[in-house]
Parts: structure tokens; C-alpha cells; sequence
């Protein structure tokens, strides 16, 4: 028996190591392959883009918001992976009924390495898991000691409105490995909707346009530097950002060459 406790405090129970793997959350879905079991995984979401080669083999069960129920019953996985960011509540909680299902709910660094060594124990690639975060804990800790000063920045996540977010989210925490000061972490919501005024007002060094949940794009980039002159303003790769699991690997030395 294997059992673990997900990131929502439910207990994951697995009579052995899983046969068939359907993840909901792209970030994760990289992880599994990363964690070589591209034959126990058989369903994903059509956000589940990395690594490009080997998702095209894989059977597409919706997206992040609406999944195919149908087409996963028939499936009959042994594990699901959801996120509580990232999908339905009311989705995933239906799925409960019957399969296995383990929901991650990643808001810092250290619930990332918690994921991936859950996951590790889950599928029987626990010395694998264990050796990433190995990996990932080291080059963060080199990142570390090549940042000597915080950068103020406003981190928008979409346009018309314009929206950021606060401390309570892995964005604000990468944030700060990446030594960036976010001059909207006290905000009540987690995705706070703002104004060109109160950018004006926080008077941030730095603004970085994400390329995801909203595809900023260089021409955005020629937008908001004419609106506000005195910041620099750069487009940034979202996904460095928001997506944990074994993406972090690459996420130390995309920070370095940032500014």
C-alpha cells in the first residue's frame, strides 16, 4: 500500500505503483515525463505542452477548466493529478467518487519540492524525485548568492484590466528568488485588479509583462513603456514563474540573464 497525503490534508491511498496516470495540470504533466513514466501516463490536458515530442501520443481529456468526464471514466485511470489553483472544484471533487485523486496546492518553493517528492512516492520514483530536488534546491541556492540587492516591480498577469498579484501566490515567492520586491504583495486578493494610477503612485523599477495566463507580447512591451516612461519594462517568460514540478530546473539561470 502506498499512501500520501495531498497538498488539500486528503489521504492518497495506492494499492501499488499506478498502471495508468492522467494529470490535469501542465506543469506536472512535465514532471511525470521528466520522471521517466511516459507509459503510466495516458491522459492530459491540452495545455500539457512540454516535452513537445512525447505529449502528441498522449490522449487529450479536456482542459485545465473543462474536463471530459466521460472520456476519463472510460479511461479508468489509477491516479489523477489536479491542482486547486489551476482546475474545477466541483470537477475534480466528482472525480473523487471514483478514482484516486491527488490535488497539489503549490503557493512557495517549499510546496513545490513537497509535490514533486509526493509524486515521487506515489509512482515509485521516489530516489528520482529525491535526486531533482537535490538538483533544483542546489541551483536555486547558487541563484541565491548572486543577488545582492531587491529590484521593485509590478508583475502583471493580464490586460484590460489590468491585474498583478500579492504575496499569497508561487508567482510572489519566485518573485523573490529572483530578487525582485513586489510592490503589490499586500494586497487582500491574490489577484488584484489595478490601476495605471496606482502603478504610478507604488512607482515600481521594474514592470514585467507575463507571457502567461495572458499573452503579453513585445508590442505590449512598446504599450506600457509609452504609458510609463520612468519604468523598464521587460517581457517575461511566464511559465518561470508560475510553473513548478520539474520546470524548476531551468529556473535559476533564465533569473540570472532576466534584467
Amino acid at each position: 500500500m502506498i499512501t500520501v497525503t495531498d497538498q488539500m490534508g486528503r489521504s492518497v491511498n495506492l494499492i501499488q505503483g499506478p498502471i495508468k496516470i492522467i494529470s490535469l495540470v501542465p506543469s506536472i504533466t512535465e514532471l511525470l515525463f521528466d520522471l521517466e513514466l511516459d507509459n503510466q501516463i495516458v491522459g492530459i490536458t491540452r495545455f500539457c505542452i512540454y516535452p513537445k515530442e512525447k505529449v502528441k501520443s498522449k490522449t487529450i481529456v479536456g482542459d485545465t477548466k473543462n474536463v471530459d468526464s466521460d472520456l476519463i471514466n472510460s479511461i479508468k485511470p489509477d491516479l489523477i493529478i489536479a491542482s486547486k489553483e489551476e482546475n474545477t472544484k466541483e470537477e475534480i471533487e466528482a472525480l473523487m467518487d471514483n478514482f484516486n485523486v491527488y490535488v497539489s496546492n503549490v503557493k512557495t518553493f517549499s510546496d513545490a519540492l513537497e509535490l514533486i517528492r509526493d509524486i515521487g512516492i506515489l509512482t515509485n520514483k521516489e530516489e528520482d524525485s529525491n535526486l531533482l530536488i537535490e538538483n533544483i534546491e542546489h541551483q536555486f541556492k547558487q541563484l541565491k548568492k548572486t543577488i545582492y540587492s531587491k529590484k521593485k516591480v509590478v508583475y502583471l498577469i493580464w490586460n484590460n484590466p489590468i491585474m498583478t498579484i500579492n504575496s499569497d501566490t508561487f508567482i510572489n515567492d519566485m518573485l523573490n528568488r529572483a530578487g525582485c520586491e513586489n510592490v503589490f504583495e499586500n494586497r487582500k486578493k491574490r489577484y488584484p485588479i489595478i490601476s495605471v494610477k496606482e502603478i504610478r503612485e507604488k512607482n515600481p523599477e521594474y514592470m514585467l509583462l507575463s507571457t502567461e495566463p495572458y499573452s503579453f507580447t513585445d508590442d505590449h512591451v512598446v504599450e506600457f513603456k509609452r504609458d510609463f516612461p520612468f519604468i523598464k519594462v521587460i517581457l517575461v517568460d511566464g511559465k518561470k514563474f508560475s510553473w513548478y514540478g520539474s520546470h524548476l530546473i531551468k529556473v535559476p539561470a533564465y533569473f540570472k540573464q532576466m534584467y
